[in-house]
């Protein structure tokens, strides 16, 4: 293997890479260490879905999440440096074509093929080590997303939708992070749909970086399909995750709080966009980088609504009144109705309708009495 310290040219911390020992930076650079970025974006659904589940239980957050937190955190980096090694494996002659990606351990020559799946078998023994920490429901949904991570990569040379297969693979973690601490339902299968669509809002920024070497290789992305309306059609992306994860939060009773956070997500999302005028590829990578905040709101404001209860609303109703040592005998209903519980009727009385005679002779508004009922013709007198 070559030893050298060429770098790829989207490599964001060289220095941090050139203190490692040469023999170190290419593997380095195949699980993208230099780019931690990804490692948030994977870890942060995991998080999001442990808070989720919380939500739920009202038992706020418990002293064990934070231990999960960390084992996912070693999950993300783990499991992402595997995605990411095995789509440079896959993508190793078309990087070579692409100005940004030449440079790259593979196309470059710093790593033999074999020393790469080597490389991605270690990462994914680690990766199995935290999955078997995982409870059982766990460990079933993690396995779940093997297919996904697979294909990942082949997915950019059939389908203009890449972004939309990368949004199904990197927010799995928030199912992962429910079946940890709670069981998956409706609500997370719309918080996983609205973070999908976060996930394409923000891809589709970053791939404007090769929209033009993407077009010269015959390389498919939302970007390219798009057009001049990438952002435009990124930011409604966004607005889509924004009300997802608003009713998502809804439906798990995350109540205010979980307006707020949809809420700030959205506002994230305004800026990002805002940056983006004028020249989108020259700032995409570092909006695209600021998303890591987007998730981190996300995370957060769920956190923060598990750990505060939603106030108890108030009824337009009152409350039944209680009897001393039995069942109420009524309900009290507005505007002075009352339902009556035990069967018992005055004579004369009619259910319901005595009720609103009585209720408007309280304001002064008289209401004739019904005529007494008057005994059938065919039925005989009473017999001595």
């Amino acid at each position: 293997m070559a030893e050298t310290n060429a770098l790829p040219a989207d490599t964001a911390l060289p220095g941090w890479l050139s203190s490692l020992p040469p023999t170190v930076q290419p593997y380095a650079m195949l699980a993208r260490w230099d780019r931690p970025v990804g490692i948030w974006l994977l870890w942060l659904p995991c998080v999001i879905g442990l808070a989720f589940a919380r939500l739920r239980s009202g038992s706020g957050l418990h002293l064990v999440d934070f231990a999960w937190a960390l084992l996912f955190l070693v999950g993300a980096i783990a499991m992402r440096g595997a995605g990411c090694t095995w789509n440079d494996i896959t993508d190793r002659d078309i990087d070579g074509e692409v100005e940004r990606t030449a440079k790259r351990p593979l196309p470059a020559g710093l790593v033999t093929l074999g020393e790469a799946h080597i490389f991605l078998g270690i990462q994914l023994a680690v990766g199995f080590l935290v999955w078997l920490c995982l409870p059982g429901d766990a460990k079933i949904v993690a396995l779940l997303s093997i297919p996904l991570v697979v294909v990942y990569p082949y997915m950019k040379r059939f389908i203009w939708w890449p972004q939309a297969w990368l949004g199904a693979t990197f927010n799995w973690g928030v199912f992962v992070g429910v079946a940890t601490a709670g069981l998956i339902g409706v609500p997370t299968l719309i918080l996983y749909i609205g973070l999908a669509f976060w996930t394409v809002g923000y891809d589709t920024i970053y791939a404007l970086q090769d929209r033009e070497d993407d077009a010269l290789v015959g390389v498919k992305s939302t970007a390219r399909l798009f057009g001049k309306h990438a952002v435009l059609y990124s930011f409604f992306f966004y607005i889509g995750a924004a009300a997802l994860i608003a009713a998502a939060a809804a439906l798990q009773g995350a109540g205010r709080m979980g307006a707020i956070t949809a809420l700030a997500f959205l506002f994230h999302a305004t800026t990002q966009v805002t940056r983006l005028r004028g020249s989108a590829e020259r700032h995409a990578l570092a909006v695209f980088k600021s998303n890591v905040w987007a998730g981190t709101l996300v995370a957060l404001g769920f956190s923060i609504a598990a750990m505060l209860p939603e106030p108890k609303t108030k009824s337009l109703f009152a409350e039944p009144e209680i009897v001393q040592g039995g069942k109420p005998d009524k309900v009290k209903l507005p505007f002075g109705l009352e339902i009556r519980k035990d069967g018992r009727k005055r004579p004369g009385e009619t259910w319901m309708l005595s009720d609103v005679r009585r209720a408007l002779a309280k304001d002064g508004i008289a209401v004739p009495e019904p005529a007494p009922d008057q005994p059938d013709a065919t039925e005989s007198p009473p017999t001595e």
